[in-house]
């Protein structure tokens, strides 16, 4: 059986993304790419997608622009991972979305679809986000580690990383690795 890894961004009071949407305090999205051998499939949810897709998408088509959301050029690790998010599988989980506009991504309707992938033959699936996402799979007891890059800033107000959960879930422990500007790894194994 597969597994489902969610690897995200976070700040240190908690959340993935400032009150107004902002991520330009997410220093290096290649902090995860080193995720890129396991996987072979991206699971995001409906909301993420759009904006995941978007970044992707506009560092493919001028790789020395600068990025609207970030006010940065993409560094060249994220050029290469977005070559790869160009050419690997895609998974969006929503009940609203009848169609996506990138290529190699379908439409899963329910948890049910995502237990049918977890179970197919293929490496890791790699749960970009959000965070409605990483809840419902944690809920549903689907998600198999959680990666977090721990950001040294408090961003005071945003979205949080959990949706509230209906009981507690223990992780163990799985490595913990310094980063450059302050940023911490954290990887947990959820089951």
């Amino acid at each position: 059986m597969r597994k489902i890894i969610a690897a995200l961004q976070v700040s240190l009071d908690g959340f993935i993304e400032g009150e107004d949407v902002e991520l330009d305090w997410v220093e290096s999205w290649g902090d995860c790419f080193d995720l890129a051998p396991r996987i072979d499939a991206c699971l995001l949810g409906a909301r993420m997608y759009p904006a995941y897709e978007g970044y992707w998408t506009a560092i493919l088509a001028n790789p020395v622009a600068v990025l609207e959301n970030t006010g940065r050029r993409p560094a060249p690790e994220e050029i290469e991972y977005a070559d790869f998010a160009a050419r690997t599988p895609h998974y969006v989980l929503s009940n609203s979305l009848d169609e996506v506009g990138w290529a190699h991504t379908t439409i899963l309707h329910d948890l049910s679809q995502v237990r049918e992938l977890k179970r197919s033959e293929g490496k890791a699936i790699h749960a970009v986000g959000g965070a409605s996402l990483v809840s419902s799979l944690l809920k549903a007891g689907l998600l198999d580690e959680l990666q977090l890059v721990v950001h040294p800033v408090l961003l005071g107000a945003g979205k949080p990383l959990f949706e509230p959960l209906p009981e507690r879930h223990w992780l163990r422990a799985n490595g913990v690795k310094q980063l450059p500007g302050g940023r911490v790894k954290l990887d947990y194994l959820c089951s």
